[in-house]
């Protein structure tokens, strides 16, 4: 006998069938209850509460109408259609309110009961089909182990919802399920998702609260999502999109087709994530999404308390490695250390390129102990080999790192400063090495006379934290504004011997609060102003020199460059 061997496509094929087959039956039967509510509604009696049955009569055959062409039900679909339209008057809420509303619902059930009776015959022609297979009933399918995107799926017919989750898992999507909106939120508190799809038209809660709550939280405006209804209605689809929908599905619908759309979205969406919160070089996170994630992280823990702790890596002595083999050679250290990192860390673990050579790792769930063992490990491999080569020649590195755990009281601002605060120990006890922070005053002690206070400017608070971190160990008392008003009301409250000032703020920037002392003569003589801007054009340079600015820096800006400036317009050694 000629043996037949199997594709992995033939062995898909067969387990989808098996799919439909189960998906079928079990339809029947969830119909069956329907049917028969559907039955005592167009019989005889009276219900007590006519609005609120219209509307149970409208829902479920809203959702056959969907759903039962999804099976290859087309004679219930259609039959439901009908239906639909004899009990669209429910939806109107003026029409429930009506006086007239028994009036009406007493005509539509006698106007409905030739076709529930169809829909029994039609119900139980498929039944005396689909014969009972109990080997069938109690095969189970290995599922594919779970890999890629995690998917939510939002709606409350329990077999079409059960039927979507299990063929998405079948393409490899890990997938969660939710037969309310209630649910749904709960589940999207707890877990991070790559996108949802949600059904419009559910009980209790309608589809649209969901958006409202999506559109609350600005951590999940960027998960697409997908709406499937069984409403056509163009005001739905514009009211769908305009609320921040990607894209809206209408029931009955082919799940090859649902499937290629989500497929679409998902690359779309890892597309703009590598343009908007991929570091180029590294392929790392970069300092915008950080910002964004670490709230993230923070409310996570806040909600389920538990440790998570933060990591400031900085390659020792980069500087020489650029000036003695130039940027490229530079460039790929930077992305050797950050491949060594993304190899031995967790995908639950943060990395972002914070700038220049300075990289930051979170950890969550762990603690300051064990994030210095997870990063002094990496270090080891450093001492191992090479982390970059170039036509035959090897580059070897090391990198200093501070280590900080969060602690309920802290700011996020000065969490960052400890874990930066720690490496800069590291480097100041001899680089290669990492350190926790201690809470010990870094640096020397000097003369409060000779001190020097310096005002840092900036609406970006986590980057006025860096910059007072990068610079505390100079003798200097620093101040901090968040705006230009709030710069200019301290420039004239007390001495300052520089003002780093941002270019760029909202409301009064820097140029505007050097144009402001210069007109009113309020700029105190003995002041350096040293303006940093995101900007690199000519003109701005020299209109920040014009009005009085002492020195200029472009973001981003080397750290080491900054220090050196500083030092220079203080007159520091």
């Amino acid at each position: 006998m000629k043996a037949l061997h199997q594709t992995p496509s033939d062995d898909r094929m067969k387990r989808e069938a098996r799919l439909l087959k189960e998906g079928r039956k079990k339809y029947i039967r969830e119909l069956n209850k329907q049917l028969q509510q559907l039955r005592h509604w167009t019989g005889d009696a009276e219900p007590e509460d006519t609005s609120e049955t219209a509307r149970r009569f409208y829902r479920i055959v809203h959702t056959l109408k969907g759903s039962a062409p999804m099976f290859g039900f087309t004679r219930i679909g259609a039959l439901a259609e009908k239906l639909v339209g004899h009990w669209e008057w429910s939806q109107d809420e003026e029409a429930v309110a009506s006086p007239a509303v028994r009036v009406r619902f007493r005509q539509c059930s006698q106007a409905s009961l030739a076709l529930v009776l169809e829909l029994e015959l039609e119900i139980d022609t498929i039944a005396r089909e689909l014969e009972p297979d109990e080997q069938q009933e109690q095969l189970q399918r290995t599922l594919t182990p779970p890999q890629g995107e995690r998917l939510l799926v939002i709606d409350d017919d329990d077999v079409l919802r059960a039927y979507l989750v299990r063929r998405l898992k079948l393409d490899g999507y890990e997938v969660d399920e939710a037969a309310d909106v209630s649910s749904a939120q709960r589940l999207i508190r707890e877990r991070s998702y790559d996108l949802i799809s949600l059904d419009l038209m559910m009980h209790p809660g309608s589809g649209y609260e969901l958006f409202e709550f999506l559109k609350e939280d600005p951590n999940l405006k960027l998960v697409p999502l997908i709406v499937l209804s069984g409403r056509s209605d163009v005001y739905d689809k514009v009211r769908c999109f305009y609320l921040g929908a990607d894209d809206y599905v209408v029931k009955p619908f082919q799940y090859e087709e649902l499937a290629a759309r989500i497929y679409s979205l998902l690359k779309r969406t890892k597309t703009f994530e590598q343009m908007a919160f991929r570091d180029p070089l590294t392929g790392v996170y970069n300092r915008r999404y950080f910002d964004h994630q670490i709230q993230v992280e923070l409310q996570r823990v806040a909600r389920y308390p538990g440790t998570i702790s933060m990591v400031f890596i900085d390659i020792d002595r980069f500087k020489s490695i650029n000036d003695t083999y130039g940027h490229p050679i530079g460039d790929l250290v930077l992305q050797g250390l950050a491949h060594l990192l993304q190899a031995n860390l967790r995908a639950t673990d943060l990395i972002a390129r914070f700038g220049g050579e300075e990289f930051v790792v979170v950890l969550p769930g762990t603690s300051a102990a064990d994030a210095k063992k997870t990063i002094e490990g990496i270090l080891r491999l450093t001492h191992q080999g090479p982390v970059a080569q170039n036509e035959g020649q090897s580059f070897h590195i090391t990198f200093s790192a501070g280590v900080s755990e969060w602690q309920p009281d802290l700011t996020l601002s000065e969490w960052i400063r400890r874990a930066d605060d720690a490496m800069y120990e590291a480097k100041q006890s001899g680089r290669n090495r990492v350190m926790l922070y201690t809470g010990d005053a870094a640096g020397t002690e000097t003369d409060a006379a000779a001190r020097k206070t310096v005002l840092i400017a900036d609406d970006d608070n986590i980057l006025r934290s860096i910059l007072m971190a990068k610079l505390k160990h100079l003798p200097i008392d620093f101040k901090e504004a968040a705006d230009g008003e709030e710069a200019y009301l301290e420039l004239l409250g007390g001495p300052v011997d520089l003002c780093i000032l941002d270019g760029v703020m909202p409301g009064l920037d820097g140029y505007g609060v050097l144009e402001r002392m210069r007109e009113r003569g309020t700029r105190p003589p003995h002041t350096k102003v040293l303006v940093l801007s995101g900007r690199s054009r000519e003109e701005d340079t020299s209109r920040g020199m014009q009005l009085g600015a002492n020195a200029y820096m472009h973001k981003p800006f080397s750290m080491v460059e900054l220090e050196l400036k500083v030092k220079e317009l203080l007159e520091l050694s």
